[in-house]
Protein backbone atom coordinates (compact mmCIF):
# COMPACT_ATOMS: atom_id res chain seq x y z
CA UNK A 1 0.00 0.00 0.00
CA UNK A 2 1.03 3.36 -0.66
CA UNK A 3 -0.76 5.41 1.79
CA UNK A 4 -3.05 6.91 -0.99
CA UNK A 5 -6.02 8.60 0.40
CA UNK A 6 -10.03 7.46 -0.95
CA UNK A 7 -13.29 8.73 -0.96
CA UNK A 8 -15.55 5.97 -1.47
CA UNK A 9 -19.33 6.72 -2.16
CA UNK A 10 -21.95 4.24 -2.21
CA UNK A 11 -24.19 4.84 -4.53
CA UNK A 12 -26.61 2.77 -3.50
CA UNK A 13 -27.27 5.11 -0.17
CA UNK A 14 -27.71 8.23 -2.98
CA UNK A 15 -30.43 5.98 -4.71
CA UNK A 16 -32.12 4.76 -1.56
CA UNK A 17 -31.88 8.01 0.16
CA UNK A 18 -33.40 10.04 -2.68
CA UNK A 19 -36.09 7.13 -2.65
CA UNK A 20 -36.94 7.94 0.90
CA UNK A 21 -36.76 11.43 0.30
CA UNK A 22 -39.61 10.79 -2.74
CA UNK A 23 -41.65 8.80 -0.69
CA UNK A 24 -41.91 11.85 2.42
CA UNK A 25 -43.52 14.06 0.02
CA UNK A 26 -46.96 14.27 -1.21
CA UNK A 27 -47.84 15.62 -4.87
CA UNK A 28 -44.47 17.09 -4.90
CA UNK A 29 -41.83 16.17 -7.59
CA UNK A 30 -38.08 16.38 -6.83
CA UNK A 31 -34.92 18.08 -7.36
CA UNK A 32 -31.79 16.42 -6.72
CA UNK A 33 -29.22 19.44 -5.85
CA UNK A 34 -26.48 18.32 -7.21
CA UNK A 35 -24.05 21.02 -6.80
CA UNK A 36 -20.72 21.77 -6.32
CA UNK A 37 -19.63 18.41 -7.88
CA UNK A 38 -22.46 16.53 -6.37
CA UNK A 39 -21.89 17.62 -2.74
CA UNK A 40 -18.07 16.18 -3.58
CA UNK A 41 -19.06 12.58 -4.46
CA UNK A 42 -19.16 13.20 -7.84
CA UNK A 43 -21.28 15.02 -10.23
CA UNK A 44 -22.80 12.77 -12.46
CA UNK A 45 -22.70 9.30 -10.39
CA UNK A 46 -24.22 11.23 -8.07
CA UNK A 47 -27.34 12.93 -10.17
CA UNK A 48 -27.81 9.25 -11.82
CA UNK A 49 -28.33 7.20 -8.61
CA UNK A 50 -30.39 9.69 -7.69
CA UNK A 51 -32.87 9.90 -10.87
CA UNK A 52 -32.10 5.75 -10.33
CA UNK A 53 -34.04 6.68 -6.86
CA UNK A 54 -36.64 8.64 -8.47
CA UNK A 55 -35.86 12.05 -8.64
CA UNK A 56 -37.01 14.04 -11.87
CA UNK A 57 -35.11 17.39 -11.55
CA UNK A 58 -31.41 18.11 -11.06
CA UNK A 59 -30.20 20.79 -9.86
CA UNK A 60 -27.12 22.41 -10.63
CA UNK A 61 -24.67 25.82 -9.67
CA UNK A 62 -23.61 26.58 -13.23
CA UNK A 63 -24.17 26.20 -16.79
CA UNK A 64 -20.83 24.29 -16.94
CA UNK A 65 -22.11 21.74 -14.61
CA UNK A 66 -25.43 21.86 -16.36
CA UNK A 67 -23.62 21.04 -19.80
CA UNK A 68 -21.56 18.10 -17.96
CA UNK A 69 -24.45 16.61 -17.40
CA UNK A 70 -26.40 16.90 -20.94
CA UNK A 71 -23.06 15.79 -22.70
CA UNK A 72 -22.97 12.60 -20.02
CA UNK A 73 -26.14 11.69 -22.10
CA UNK A 74 -28.70 12.90 -19.05
CA UNK A 75 -32.72 14.11 -20.23
CA UNK A 76 -34.12 14.69 -17.42
CA UNK A 77 -35.07 18.35 -16.56
CA UNK A 78 -31.87 20.52 -15.47
CA UNK A 79 -31.84 23.83 -13.34
CA UNK A 80 -28.69 26.28 -13.11
CA UNK A 81 -29.81 28.11 -9.84
CA UNK A 82 -26.91 30.58 -9.86
CA UNK A 83 -28.26 33.88 -11.90
CA UNK A 84 -24.70 34.54 -13.45
CA UNK A 85 -24.80 37.68 -15.87
CA UNK A 86 -21.59 36.63 -17.94
CA UNK A 87 -22.53 33.11 -17.43
CA UNK A 88 -22.51 31.16 -21.44
CA UNK A 89 -26.57 31.87 -21.54
CA UNK A 90 -26.61 30.49 -24.68
CA UNK A 91 -24.91 27.10 -24.34
CA UNK A 92 -27.45 26.55 -21.30
CA UNK A 93 -30.38 27.72 -24.12
CA UNK A 94 -28.94 25.17 -26.81
CA UNK A 95 -28.93 22.80 -24.34
CA UNK A 96 -32.16 22.63 -22.93
CA UNK A 97 -31.12 23.65 -19.32
CA UNK A 98 -33.08 25.55 -17.16
CA UNK A 99 -31.55 29.00 -16.02
CA UNK A 100 -32.61 31.43 -12.76
CA UNK A 101 -33.07 35.03 -12.88
CA UNK A 102 -33.35 37.45 -10.60
CA UNK A 103 -33.26 40.83 -12.40
CA UNK A 104 -35.31 42.19 -15.11
CA UNK A 105 -31.66 43.22 -17.08
CA UNK A 106 -30.45 39.30 -16.77
CA UNK A 107 -33.93 38.37 -18.70
CA UNK A 108 -32.97 40.88 -21.74
CA UNK A 109 -30.02 39.44 -21.68
CA UNK A 110 -30.89 35.52 -21.61
CA UNK A 111 -33.37 36.68 -24.04
CA UNK A 112 -30.77 37.69 -26.70
CA UNK A 113 -28.84 34.72 -26.05
CA UNK A 114 -32.18 32.86 -26.85
CA UNK A 115 -32.67 34.61 -30.42
CA UNK A 116 -29.18 33.75 -31.12
CA UNK A 117 -29.56 29.98 -30.10
CA UNK A 118 -32.86 29.48 -31.84
CA UNK A 119 -34.86 28.49 -29.06
CA UNK A 120 -36.88 29.53 -25.99
CA UNK A 121 -34.77 30.00 -22.76
CA UNK A 122 -36.57 28.26 -19.92
CA UNK A 123 -36.64 30.36 -17.12
CA UNK A 124 -37.03 30.23 -13.68
CA UNK A 125 -38.01 33.71 -11.60
CA UNK A 126 -36.24 33.97 -7.80
CA UNK A 127 -37.51 35.89 -5.34
CA UNK A 128 -35.62 37.05 -2.55
CA UNK A 129 -38.23 36.39 0.26
CA UNK A 130 -35.48 37.27 3.19
CA UNK A 131 -32.33 35.84 2.87
CA UNK A 132 -30.95 38.83 1.14
CA UNK A 133 -28.59 36.60 -1.00
CA UNK A 134 -29.90 36.13 -4.74
CA UNK A 135 -33.37 36.83 -5.99
CA UNK A 136 -35.09 40.08 -6.65
CA UNK A 137 -36.60 41.70 -4.09
CA UNK A 138 -40.33 42.26 -3.32
CA UNK A 139 -39.88 45.60 -4.54
CA UNK A 140 -38.50 45.00 -8.05
CA UNK A 141 -40.24 41.84 -8.21
CA UNK A 142 -42.83 43.25 -10.42
CA UNK A 143 -40.52 44.47 -12.98
CA UNK A 144 -39.25 41.14 -13.23
CA UNK A 145 -42.02 39.29 -14.35
CA UNK A 146 -43.48 41.99 -16.35
CA UNK A 147 -40.26 41.72 -18.21
CA UNK A 148 -39.90 38.03 -18.36
CA UNK A 149 -43.91 38.11 -19.47
CA UNK A 150 -42.66 40.51 -22.45
CA UNK A 151 -40.09 38.01 -23.58
CA UNK A 152 -42.06 34.99 -23.25
CA UNK A 153 -44.70 36.89 -25.44
CA UNK A 154 -42.03 37.84 -27.80
CA UNK A 155 -40.91 33.97 -28.39
CA UNK A 156 -37.90 34.15 -26.56
CA UNK A 157 -38.58 33.24 -22.82
CA UNK A 158 -41.13 30.57 -21.27
CA UNK A 159 -41.48 31.28 -17.63
CA UNK A 160 -41.48 27.70 -16.09
CA UNK A 161 -40.86 28.23 -12.47
CA UNK A 162 -40.95 30.60 -9.18
CA UNK A 163 -38.69 29.90 -6.76
CA UNK A 164 -36.94 31.14 -3.28
CA UNK A 165 -34.78 29.71 -0.78
CA UNK A 166 -34.84 29.56 3.07
CA UNK A 167 -32.38 31.28 5.68
CA UNK A 168 -33.35 29.16 8.84
CA UNK A 169 -35.46 26.40 7.61
CA UNK A 170 -33.11 24.18 9.69
CA UNK A 171 -33.42 26.20 12.93
CA UNK A 172 -36.35 24.37 13.78
CA UNK A 173 -39.73 27.27 14.91
CA UNK A 174 -37.74 29.98 13.62
CA UNK A 175 -39.60 32.97 12.96
CA UNK A 176 -37.92 34.05 9.40
CA UNK A 177 -39.66 30.41 7.96
CA UNK A 178 -42.80 31.44 8.51
CA UNK A 179 -41.96 35.13 7.58
CA UNK A 180 -40.53 34.02 4.13
CA UNK A 181 -43.18 31.89 3.28
CA UNK A 182 -45.49 33.95 3.52
CA UNK A 183 -43.47 36.77 1.29
CA UNK A 184 -42.72 33.51 -1.30
CA UNK A 185 -47.15 33.01 -2.02
CA UNK A 186 -47.00 36.88 -2.19
CA UNK A 187 -44.63 36.84 -4.84
CA UNK A 188 -46.49 34.13 -5.75
CA UNK A 189 -49.86 35.70 -6.52
CA UNK A 190 -48.41 38.95 -8.02
CA UNK A 191 -46.49 36.76 -10.58
CA UNK A 192 -50.01 35.19 -11.09
CA UNK A 193 -51.78 38.24 -11.18
CA UNK A 194 -49.87 39.61 -13.85
CA UNK A 195 -50.30 36.65 -16.43
CA UNK A 196 -47.28 34.28 -15.32
CA UNK A 197 -48.40 30.11 -15.43
CA UNK A 198 -45.68 28.24 -13.86
CA UNK A 199 -45.63 25.50 -14.38
CA UNK A 200 -43.55 24.51 -10.76
CA UNK A 201 -42.97 26.70 -7.60
CA UNK A 202 -40.30 25.76 -5.23
CA UNK A 203 -38.87 26.54 -2.29
CA UNK A 204 -38.28 23.52 0.26
CA UNK A 205 -34.62 22.43 0.74
CA UNK A 206 -33.63 19.47 2.89
CA UNK A 207 -34.54 21.14 5.86
CA UNK A 208 -37.95 22.23 4.62
CA UNK A 209 -38.73 18.64 2.92
CA UNK A 210 -38.10 17.10 6.22
CA UNK A 211 -39.98 19.50 8.58
CA UNK A 212 -42.41 21.19 6.85
CA UNK A 213 -44.96 20.17 4.27
CA UNK A 214 -46.58 23.36 3.87
CA UNK A 215 -43.50 24.75 2.27
CA UNK A 216 -43.45 21.53 -0.84
CA UNK A 217 -45.36 23.53 -3.29
CA UNK A 218 -45.19 21.76 -6.62
CA UNK A 219 -41.29 20.72 -6.07
CA UNK A 220 -38.75 20.18 -3.67
CA UNK A 221 -35.05 21.03 -3.79
CA UNK A 222 -33.14 18.25 -1.46
CA UNK A 223 -29.05 18.72 -1.51
CA UNK A 224 -27.59 17.49 1.30
CA UNK A 225 -30.34 14.63 1.85
CA UNK A 226 -29.51 13.20 -1.90
CA UNK A 227 -26.24 12.31 0.39
CA UNK A 228 -27.33 11.41 3.58
CA UNK A 229 -26.54 14.66 5.05
CA UNK A 230 -28.91 17.64 6.15
CA UNK A 231 -28.14 20.83 8.92
CA UNK A 232 -31.44 20.20 11.37
CA UNK A 233 -30.06 19.46 14.93
CA UNK A 234 -29.20 16.55 15.57
CA UNK A 235 -27.94 15.65 11.86
CA UNK A 236 -29.50 13.35 9.63
CA UNK A 237 -33.02 11.23 10.15
CA UNK A 238 -31.43 7.91 10.42
CA UNK A 239 -33.10 6.59 7.21
CA UNK A 240 -30.90 8.62 5.69
CA UNK A 241 -27.89 7.21 4.84
CA UNK A 242 -24.36 8.96 4.58
CA UNK A 243 -22.91 7.80 1.45
CA UNK A 244 -19.44 8.69 1.69
CA UNK A 245 -16.57 7.20 3.65
CA UNK A 246 -12.84 9.18 3.59
CA UNK A 247 -10.23 6.27 4.30
CA UNK A 248 -6.62 6.13 4.49
CA UNK A 249 -3.16 4.39 5.45
CA UNK A 250 -0.63 4.55 8.21
CA UNK A 251 2.42 5.19 6.35
CA UNK A 252 4.77 4.81 8.83
CA UNK A 253 4.57 4.15 12.96
CA UNK A 254 7.36 4.96 15.78
CA UNK A 255 7.14 4.22 18.94
CA UNK A 256 8.34 7.55 21.62
CA UNK A 257 8.75 8.13 25.22
CA UNK A 258 6.49 10.17 27.03
CA UNK A 259 6.94 14.38 26.62
CA UNK A 260 7.56 13.81 22.63
CA UNK A 261 6.37 17.27 20.78
CA UNK A 262 4.07 16.12 17.61
CA UNK A 263 3.78 18.66 14.57
CA UNK A 264 4.27 21.98 14.29
CA UNK A 265 4.52 24.59 17.27
CA UNK A 266 3.85 21.25 19.68
CA UNK A 267 0.34 21.67 19.78
CA UNK A 268 0.71 18.26 21.35
CA UNK A 269 2.81 16.80 23.82
CA UNK A 270 2.43 12.98 24.61
CA UNK A 271 1.66 11.93 28.75
CA UNK A 272 3.24 8.50 28.31
CA UNK A 273 5.00 6.36 25.70
CA UNK A 274 3.32 5.69 22.13
CA UNK A 275 3.06 4.54 18.87
CA UNK A 276 2.37 7.54 16.80
CA UNK A 277 0.66 6.84 13.32
CA UNK A 278 1.49 8.85 10.66
CA UNK A 279 -1.09 9.80 7.68
CA UNK A 280 -0.48 10.89 4.22
CA UNK A 281 -3.57 13.46 4.67
CA UNK A 282 -3.25 17.03 5.45
CA UNK A 283 -5.00 20.34 5.11
CA UNK A 284 -4.40 20.01 0.91
CA UNK A 285 -6.56 16.82 0.88
CA UNK A 286 -8.86 17.90 2.74
CA UNK A 287 -9.01 18.10 6.23
CA UNK A 288 -9.53 21.36 8.36
CA UNK A 289 -6.27 22.53 10.22
CA UNK A 290 -8.93 23.25 12.98
CA UNK A 291 -8.81 19.45 13.41
CA UNK A 292 -5.71 19.23 15.30
CA UNK A 293 -6.62 17.55 18.42
CA UNK A 294 -9.89 17.46 17.88
CA UNK A 295 -11.13 15.22 15.03
CA UNK A 296 -11.20 11.39 16.09
CA UNK A 297 -10.02 8.98 13.07
CA UNK A 298 -10.86 4.75 13.35
CA UNK A 299 -8.16 2.89 13.38
CA UNK A 300 -7.81 -0.85 14.16
CA UNK A 301 -12.01 -0.50 15.42
CA UNK A 302 -10.30 1.85 17.89
CA UNK A 303 -10.97 5.53 17.75
CA UNK A 304 -8.01 7.92 17.89
CA UNK A 305 -7.66 11.83 17.98
CA UNK A 306 -5.65 13.68 15.44
CA UNK A 307 -2.18 14.84 17.28
CA UNK A 308 -0.94 17.94 17.00
CA UNK A 309 -0.55 20.24 13.94
CA UNK A 310 -2.31 19.14 10.71
CA UNK A 311 0.24 20.20 8.38
CA UNK A 312 -0.39 20.46 4.58
CA UNK A 313 -0.14 17.00 3.12
CA UNK A 314 0.05 14.80 6.93
CA UNK A 315 -1.28 14.53 10.31
CA UNK A 316 -0.26 12.42 13.50
CA UNK A 317 -2.32 10.19 15.32
CA UNK A 318 -1.53 9.39 19.06
CA UNK A 319 -2.50 5.19 19.38
CA UNK A 320 -1.41 5.10 22.96
CA UNK A 321 0.00 1.40 23.24
CA UNK A 322 -2.51 0.44 20.53
CA UNK A 323 -0.65 -2.26 18.29
CA UNK A 324 -1.05 -0.32 15.04
CA UNK A 325 1.39 -1.56 11.68
CA UNK A 326 2.17 0.45 8.64
CA UNK A 327 -0.60 0.26 5.85
CA UNK A 328 -3.03 -0.37 8.64
CA UNK A 329 -6.54 1.24 7.45
CA UNK A 330 -7.17 4.25 8.83
CA UNK A 331 -11.22 5.84 8.46
CA UNK A 332 -11.40 9.51 9.04
CA UNK A 333 -15.38 9.59 8.87
CA UNK A 334 -18.20 7.41 7.29
CA UNK A 335 -21.73 5.89 7.89
CA UNK A 336 -20.68 4.65 11.13
CA UNK A 337 -21.66 1.27 10.46
CA UNK A 338 -18.43 0.06 12.08
CA UNK A 339 -17.95 2.65 14.85
CA UNK A 340 -16.44 5.38 12.51
CA UNK A 341 -16.95 8.35 13.06
CA UNK A 342 -19.47 10.25 10.62
CA UNK A 343 -19.10 13.96 8.96
CA UNK A 344 -21.24 14.97 11.38
CA UNK A 345 -19.43 13.86 14.00
CA UNK A 346 -17.03 16.07 12.78
CA UNK A 347 -18.65 18.82 11.63
CA UNK A 348 -20.27 19.16 15.74
CA UNK A 349 -16.34 18.82 16.68
CA UNK A 350 -15.39 21.31 14.29
CA UNK A 351 -18.03 23.85 14.80
CA UNK A 352 -19.02 23.74 10.82
CA UNK A 353 -21.33 21.89 9.07
CA UNK A 354 -21.67 18.57 7.53
CA UNK A 355 -21.51 19.45 4.10
CA UNK A 356 -18.67 21.78 4.41
CA UNK A 357 -16.92 19.02 5.66
CA UNK A 358 -17.51 16.30 2.79
CA UNK A 359 -16.95 19.24 0.15
CA UNK A 360 -13.32 19.77 1.41
CA UNK A 361 -12.34 16.23 -0.27
CA UNK A 362 -14.03 17.35 -3.57
CA UNK A 363 -11.11 16.83 -6.30
CA UNK A 364 -8.47 16.74 -4.06
CA UNK A 365 -8.21 13.02 -3.21
CA UNK A 366 -9.38 9.64 -5.95
CA UNK A 367 -13.02 8.95 -5.50
CA UNK A 368 -14.32 5.37 -5.78
CA UNK A 369 -18.16 3.99 -6.17
CA UNK A 370 -19.69 0.80 -4.76
CA UNK A 371 -23.22 -0.19 -4.34
CA UNK A 372 -25.41 0.06 -7.65
CA UNK A 373 -25.33 -2.66 -10.27
CA UNK A 374 -27.06 -2.42 -13.53
CA UNK A 375 -29.75 -4.47 -12.65
CA UNK A 376 -30.84 -2.63 -9.41
CA UNK A 377 -30.55 0.76 -11.38
CA UNK A 378 -33.02 -0.99 -14.00
CA UNK A 379 -35.55 -2.41 -11.92
CA UNK A 380 -35.87 1.04 -9.86
CA UNK A 381 -35.61 3.22 -12.84
CA UNK A 382 -37.09 1.70 -15.73
CA UNK A 383 -36.86 2.12 -19.28
CA UNK A 384 -34.90 1.22 -22.48
CA UNK A 385 -31.17 1.01 -23.11
CA UNK A 386 -30.65 4.90 -23.45
CA UNK A 387 -32.44 5.54 -19.63
CA UNK A 388 -30.51 7.47 -16.88
CA UNK A 389 -30.41 4.04 -15.05
CA UNK A 390 -28.78 2.57 -18.07
CA UNK A 391 -26.08 5.16 -17.81
CA UNK A 392 -25.69 4.93 -14.14
CA UNK A 393 -25.21 1.20 -14.66
CA UNK A 394 -21.77 1.58 -16.89
CA UNK A 395 -20.97 4.21 -14.21
CA UNK A 396 -20.26 1.10 -11.97
CA UNK A 397 -17.55 1.36 -9.03
CA UNK A 398 -14.94 3.74 -11.47
CA UNK A 399 -14.91 7.66 -11.76
CA UNK A 400 -16.81 9.57 -14.26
Amino acid sequence: MDGQPEALVDLSAIRSNVAGLVASVQGAQVMAVVKSDGYGHGLIPTALAALAGGATWLGVNSIDEAVRLREAGVTAPVLCMLAAPGAPHADGVSFGVDLSVSTAELVRRIGSAAERAGRPARLHLKADTGMSRGGATMADWPELVAVALEEQAAGRCEIVGLWSHFACADVPGHPSVDAQLDAFRAAIEVAQHAGARPSVRHIANTAALLTRPDTWFDLVRPGGGVVGLCTLPGGSPAWLRPAMTVRTHLVQVKRVPAGTGVSYGHRYVTLAPANLGLIAMGYHEGIPRSAANTAPVLVRGERRVISGSVCMNQCVIDADDLPIEVDDEVVLFGPGDRGEPTAQEWADLLGTISYDVVTRFTAKIPRSYCGVTGAEAMAVYAGGADTDAAKLARVGAREV
